[in-house]
């Protein structure tokens, strides 16, 4: 172990982003805000019911405004995700799309090795340096022209086991964005951008403010002028989708928008409303119920507001040998992202590079201007009741096994350290593992579905699949969904195994 002023590092792994320094400044954000992240997080346990705060009508009503949005944010209307790994920053910052997300979150399973390798691969990525070469000796390296570069931190539930601040484990979001800022803002503002970020898994307003003031604080000690740091907010909560004015005015000297999170949504749906039975996933589209009101009054708030409105994400990847099924998977991608920008949206995500010209293609179509933010959508009302509105549809053997098949092998990929993984023809990350275990422990506490019905199905769906950490997915994605109670986040438990297989 080392310990430099009280941060004690659990792993001996040395590398150049942890140096005394930084660590000493991850330490400081720890001390600071650690002990109010931890009662936001206790705060979530005591909520009861659903509706917009009586208590800040006045913003929710008031004309403002956020600050001005830098001009080299002003076009987003391609973004590309991936998480924090080499290749897939070169190949995402290359890939034509206007920004990249490198992801410390969903897409990416914290082993130590893995973030550490995502930090200086960063570091390195802002600097223009980063190369690679395959294990087949392929050379990748940067172009010219790339992508503008936002990081997502991990989101205020988890934490970094690896790092203890006076004795205690800090928290991850913390860590991966003091990190990534300490080492890298100055330099980015010397090139003409700035440090951006994405911010995940919010629940309330309150946790928003939380996020101003890490910001504020981190600027002001590194004499960066505030408002430097640009975010957008990923709306992937059923709470955070009634404090959508409340979330921009907090950071409203920091806001770059929100976003439609829509698998994580629809996980949060479930396990904010465990009574309210959903349809299967695949049922689940953005133009029905819930997620058509959340993403129409995301745009309305937006604009209001003067901020961009992120599209959803399209997982879908190359299907190489059946021309027919791709095809068939372009059309609905092509479908989604034409609703999207003739709802309203700025932008839209894909999470492979070649779906970057057919999105780009159907926003440069219907979108002549860098953003539409002037649309203000004063046609759009949405009720309480509509953000609560369940669609129609059925819950089949069909979804159940998909859900299975998914989740499992999602699991089992994680636990090996991989957290965005190809299966089934579409990108996955632990937002569809989260959604497929809910769904499965929804099915067991309505009595739809035995455990012994599972046990089945999970035989059948997933035989032949054994070695790597496949024994340790099935009991893991058993437990879970036959759990009396509902566990907040799979990423928990899954955590532990992970740095325990690490020691």
């Amino acid at each position: 172990m080392i310990v430099v002023n009280g941060v004690t590092l659990k792993s001996t792994r040395t590398s150049p982003v942890l140096s005394a320094e930084a660590l000493a400044f991850v330490g400081e954000l720890e001390r600071r805000f650690g002990e109010r992240r931890r009662e936001l997080l206790a705060q979530r346990r005591t909520r009861k019911g659903f509706d917009f705060l009586p208590e800040t009508a006045s913003v929710r009503a008031g004309d403002w405004r956020i600050s001005p949005i830098p001009d080299c944010l002003l076009d987003r209307r391609v973004e590309i995700t991936g998480p924090v790994e080499p290749k897939m920053i070169i190949n995402a910052l290359n890939s034509g799309a206007n920004v990249f997300m490198a992801d410390f979150e969903d897409s990416l399973a914290p082993s130590w090795e893995n973030v550490i390798v995502g930090q200086e691969s960063l570091f390195a990525a802002v600097r223009r340096s980063l190369t690679y070469t395959s294990p087949e000796g392929k050379p990748y390296k940067l172009n010219e022209k790339l992508a503008q570069l936002f990081v997502r931190p991990r989101g205020w539930h988890l934490v970094e086991s690896h790092v203890l601040v006076d004795g205690a484990p800090m928290s991850g979001a913390l860590f991966d964005f003091g990190l990534f800022f300490f080492h890298n803002a100055k330099e980015q503002l010397a090139r003409g951008v700035g440090p951006f970020f994405y911010l995940p898994k919010m629940e309330s307003h309150l946790e928003a403010r939380l996020w101003n003031d890490v910001f504020c604080f981190a600027q002001d000690t590194l004499g960066i002028p505030r408002g430097s740091i640009k975010a957008t907010c990923l709306i992937e909560t059923l709470p955070a989708a009634f404090v959508m004015d409340e979330i921009l005015y907090e950071l409203r000297e920091h806001s770059a928008g929100l976003n439609c999170g829509r698998w994580d949504y629809m996980f949060s749906f479930i396990k904010n409303q465990p009574d309210v039975l959903l349809p299967d996933r695949g049922q689940l589209t953005m133009d029905k119920g819930f997620l058509r009101a959340y993403s129409q009054r995301l745009i309305q708030t937006c604009h209001r507001r003067g901020a961009h409105a992120m599209g959803g994400m399209a997982a879908q990847i190359p299907i190489k040998d059946d021309a027919a099924a791709n095809e068939a998977a372009l059309a609905r991608v092509r479908a989604d992202k034409l609703r999207e920008v003739t709802d309203g949206h700025d932008g839209t995500w894909v999470a492979h590079p070649a779906l970057v010209p057919l999105a780009k293609t159907i926003f440069d179509e219907h979108l002549k201007t860098p953003n539409q933010i002037s649309r203000q959508r004063d046609d759009v009302v949405v009720t309480r009741e509509d953000l609560l509105r369940v669609p129609e549809g059925n819950r089949t053997d069909a979804g159940l096994r998909q859900n299975v098949r998914v989740g499992v092998r999602y699991l089992e990929a994680w636990l090996r350290g991989q957290g965005c993984v190809p299966l089934f023809n579409l990108m996955e990350d632990a937002a569809t593992a989260e959604i497929s275990r809910a769904q499965v422990w929804q099915q067991v506490r309505h009595g739809l579905l035995s455990p012994e019905r599972l046990d089945q199905v999970m035989g059948e769906e997933l035989q032949g699949l054994s070695g790597g950490q496949f024994s340790e997915a099935r009991t893991l994605f058993r437990a879970l969904s036959t759990a009396e109670t509902f566990e907040e986040f799979l990423t928990v438990p899954a955590y532990q195994r992970l740095i325990a297989a690490e020691s």
